[in-house]
């Protein structure tokens, strides 16, 4: 029995990259030896054990055949006699196909650590194309690594179109997808995610209310950059600056302007109504893919208010509070901040507005605190007041109470 350290662990060690998990390959051995050593069975579709001591899951070396489509569609061999280059080979990309032994030693049978050098993601052979859920891993691991100088091999953006047109993706479950495009929101350069999507032809797929934002024109004033498509990307890649590791922010950044992509052909460059009409794209995409309700909430938040947010100092008092009730503020406060930093993102989002200043983030913020600390108990207790007569003083109050918010920052 041979143990190894294998994936992530070792290519993020060699990227110098802080530590994650780590992962281990156990050659040699079966299901019986591992549970006479004390690990503990976790593996459903393979043998996976959980180490006595450590926690970290040790699974025994395998190989995979195709059995049918989709990136379930596997018949797995776990037999003792697999060797270490046989369970590396089935792995998706040669930086992630290095082992390490117990004394240090790297293993690389397939050129992971010339790849880590050129800073290239590359597929370590045609057993790619059998689980297209590797195109999706390929997007999302450029949007982490794409700040390091990694590219997409062109071979292999070559096999991923062919996977694309032979319709594999459509085999995978909404479940899958969410989850490498969860990851991706949270890494660093989201719009690797979507342009490396985009040049296998898998956005229109996966995204394609996304993808349908690219070829849209915008009014230059405004968005020197043009396109619609080029803005989204700006804008994620924004986001993930101002709130690293946010996947909501993420995600609500993303499906910020899927109007745009319905605007009439005739109304070009200008967008009249575009947040409004994003909902319904949006509420498409949150079915199809099973988006977690918090997610959603926000999402429909940002869609619907982001250009009254841009605008926030030209409303009026009763019309900001208008906004926070519509946003849920008072039931979920934490709701505030997010949405002002994914208006930020899109403010900023945008040629040669990187580094602009966004007032109206924190502006949101303080009014909302400032209404939010109407106390309706105190109130009524106060006034002598019961039933709907407590609502219609809170709301007063509130409106009094941004309208003080505001003359206190008015100077003179």
């Amino acid at each position: 029995m041979e143990t190894y350290l294998v994936g992530g662990a070792v290519r993020d060690e060699l990227l110098g990259l802080p530590p994650g998990d780590r992962d281990w390959v156990v050659v040699g051995a079966t299901p019986q030896q591992m549970l006479d050593a004390g690990f503990r069975p976790v593996g459903r579709d393979f043998p996976v054990f959980l180490h006595p001591d450590t926690g970290e899951e040790h699974a025994l070396a395998r190989t995979e055949r195709k059995s049918g489509r989709g990136h379930r569609g596997f018949v797995v061999d776990a037999d003792p006699s697999v060797t270490l280059e046989e369970d590396l080979q089935r792995r998706d990309f040669t930086i992630n196909a290095i082992a390490r032994d117990a004394r240090g030693n790297l293993i690389d049978p397939y050129g992971g650590t010339d790849d880590i050098e050129r800073r290239v993601l590359r597929h370590i052979g045609p057993a790619f194309a059998e689980d297209p859920l590797r195109v999706l891993r390929a997007a999302r691991f450029m949007a982490r690594f794409a700040p390091l100088g990694f590219s997409v091999a062109p071979e292999t953006i070559e096999l991923m179109r062919r996977m694309v047109a032979g319709g594999e993706l459509e085999t995978l479950v909404a479940e899958r997808v969410w989850q490498e495009l969860r990851k991706a929101l949270a890494a660093p350069k989201p719009s690797a995610f979507l342009s490396t999507l985009r040049a296998s032809g898998a956005l229109a797929v996966v995204l394609p209310e996304v993808d349908a934002l690219y070829g849209v024109p915008q009014r230059a004033e405004f968005h020197p950059e043009v396109d619609t498509g080029t803005h989204q990307e700006l804008v994620s890649d924004m986001a993930a600056r101002l709130a690293p590791g946010d996947d909501m922010v993420g995600f609500a950044a993303l499906t910020h302007d899927l109007g745009k992509a319905l605007t009439p052909a005739h109304v070009l460059p200008k967008h009249i109504g575009h947040e409004s009409a994003g909902l319904k794209p949006l509420a498409r995409l949150c079915e199809r893919l099973r988006i977690p309700t918090a997610h959603r909430r926000l999402a429909e938040a940002v869609c619907r208010e982001h250009l009254n947010v841009h605008r926030l100092a030209e409303l009026r008092d009763d019309t900001v509070l208008q906004l926070l009730e519509r946003c849920d503020a008072f039931r979920q406060p934490g709701q505030v901040a997010r949405i002002a930093l994914c208006c930020e993102a899109d403010k900023r989002g945008r040629l040669g507005s990187e580094d602009a200043d966004y007032p109206q983030g924190p502006e949101l913020c303080r009014l909302h605190a400032a209404a939010a600390a109407v106390n309706a108990r105190d109130l009524a207790l106060a006034e002598g007041l019961t039933g709907p007569e407590v609502g219609r003083a809170v709301q007063r109050a509130r409106v009094a109470a941004i309208a003080a918010a505001r003359t206190l920052r008015r100077p003179g």
